[in-house]
């Protein structure tokens, strides 16, 4: 399972914050790696090799309004020829998926939980629109890992989220915020 993008573009970080919201919340299974790659362009490659099942969580420039939530299995991400990469940081998910099946060592499963950004600009922080999307994506990622049969367990109380790039202060999106946010709405009159 791994979460992709650049933190220091506003909703880009999506990935990096799924990640570290699971993993303050959930306890995983020993054959589920979790990871964080950031903005790993072309260099996939080592993480996707010889592995089962994967699990991308990333933004996605595709058509809808910011904040939806798309799910693509690799049929989906390998139905169209590669773009041209707009960057050195663009990931190169299609590249690397078909170069490791053509090497016969990719994933015989793929899901990309992709959410559309509202803005990707220089800033640090999720748009309000993306964060009320982050429960949505975990909650594909932990249907996937079920529907694959791994069982998660959850962290009670969970974790506090590492959000580390937003620094001292930040509103937490994880999963104890939520909680807490949930009991405050109930408790209101």
């Amino acid at each position: 399972m791994l979460g992709l993008g650049n933190v220091l573009r506003r909703d880009d970080a999506l990935g990096p914050h799924v990640i570290e919201n699971l993993l303050a919340g959930y306890e995983f299974p020993s054959a589920v790696t979790v990871a964080d790659l950031g903005t790993p362009g072309l260099n996939l490659h080592p993480y996707l090799a010889d592995c089962d099942a994967l699990i991308i969580v990333d933004t996605v420039r595709t058509e809808g309004p910011a904040g939806e939530v798309h799910l693509y299995r690799k049929d989906d991400i390998l139905r169209h020829a590669p773009q041209p990469r707009l960057s050195p940081h663009d990931p190169g998910l299609q590249e690397a998926l078909l170069s490791l099946d053509f090497a016969g060592q990719g994933p015989r499963e793929v899901l990309l939980v992709g959410v559309v950004p509202e803005s990707t600009a220089s800033e640090v922080g999720l748009s309000a629109t993306v964060c009320r999307a982050v429960p949505r994506a975990e909650a594909a990622v932990l249907a996937e890992l079920a529907r694959l049969g791994h069982a998660v367990t959850r962290c009670d109380p969970p974790r506090q989220a590492n959000i580390w790039w937003e620094g001292a202060g930040a509103e937490d999106t994880g999963p104890q915020a939520r909680r807490e946010a949930e009991s405050e709405r109930a408790d209101s009159p």
